[in-house]
């Protein structure tokens, strides 16, 4: 099983570093809560086979999210007007 931790928490992170990346903010904030909703729903899930399956999914999605964001970066539109006011904020 610490095998499949170490991958798991790998995963994670990179799930959520590239979702980050989304220039647009409905679509950075949308992903980040679904990566975060769907690892806290899975924290338990302790089947070998099962566990598999759910890494193999995280792995295309963090697939997609890349591909996602090389697309939004090529045909993206400007910041949302809520994005200015955060930025000047942090």
């Amino acid at each position: 099983m610490s095998s499949f931790r170490s991958k798991v928490l790998s995963l994670y992170r990179n799930l959520i570093r590239e979702s980050k990346k989304f220039n647009s903010y409905s679509y950075r904030t949308y992903t980040l809560e679904k990566v975060k909703y769907e690892f806290r729903e899975n924290k338990n899930v302790m089947d070998a086979v099962k566990l598999s399956q759910l890494i193999k999914k995280a792995e295309d999605n963090l697939q997609m999210i890349r591909r996602q964001v090389i697309v939004g970066e090529l045909y993206g539109e400007g910041h949302l007007v809520i994005e200015h006011h955060q930025e000047k904020k942090g």
